[in-house]
């Protein structure tokens, strides 16, 4: 199969120029298992920076983008704006951006898709809520989730899934092992039925929530976790060692 391991640090909004100079320090000095894909999430006023002074084995993100290319839209970036520093990838879907900035699947699709048209590369997020799952609801909201990308998406090849169980973000809880592997399972299967076996086999499923120094091995070893995507922890030295887990 093949599929190549891939950590994503979401520094969300935090950092400052002093900071993440600290974070770029800790990332030269690694050092990164060669074989793992490393992108971090900037935010947006600090990409140009970062991506200036990132180590060439370290790629960056955008946290978010629009669905257009200029416009009467304040406040917003886009894909255009990102390829124009040379930024190659976008988090989108976001639990954050669903939940405080209220977007929708369908919004988060057409985000999805535009700036796949753009030729940027995207790490689209999906996750339930404690409710959600509580209520037995986690395959119809992640399916749900997806769904509405594959309406409007044909082609994946640019696409990480990451799976991140907002009971799990940032709350110290972790889905263990066999949770996260059960739901990225589930998803694989689905896109295999739904989408194509052949974008099951080759697309990469981050897990995302609470990843540890700890947990990140154990999380590393499920045949279907293909990565992480780490808040808080990415802007500490032990991301070094979730990036090298594998």
């Amino acid at each position: 199969m093949g599929r190549k391991f891939v950590v994503g640090g979401n520094w969300k909004m935090n950092g400052n120029k002093a900071q993440i100079s600290d974070i770029l320090k800790f990332l030269e000095a690694g050092p990164l298992n060669p074989e793992t894909e490393v992108i971090v999430g900037v935010p947006a006023i600090y990409l140009d920076y970062v991506k200036s002074n990132a180590p060439a084995n370290v790629q960056v993100a955008a946290q978010n983008c629009y669905k257009a290319d200029k416009g009467a839209f304040t406040g917003e970036i886009s894909p255009a704006m990102l390829k124009d520093i040379k930024v190659n990838w976008v988090i989108l879907g976001h639990s954050e951006r669903r939940q405080l900035f209220k977007e929708t699947d369908e919004l988060i699709a057409e985000k999805v898709a535009f700036a796949l048209e753009s030729g940027l590369k995207v790490i689209a997020c999906i996750g339930e809520t404690l409710e959600e799952r509580e209520a037995g609801k986690t395959e119809e909201v992640v399916f749900r989730q997806i769904k509405a990308i594959a309406d409007k998406i044909k082609d994946w090849s640019n696409v990480v899934i990451a799976y991140e169980p907002v009971w799990a973000i940032g709350t110290g809880k972790t889905a263990t092992p066999q949770q996260a592997q059960d739901v990225h399972k589930s998803l694989r299967e689905y896109i295999s039925q739904n989408i194509s076996p052949e974008v099951a086999q080759s697309i990469r499923i981050q897990y995302g929530g609470s990843v540890t120094g700890a947990n990140c091995k154990e999380l590393g070893t499920q045949s279907d976790i293909d990565g992480f995507l780490v808040g808080g922890a990415s802007l500490k030295p032990e991301f070094v060692n979730i990036v090298n887990a594998k």
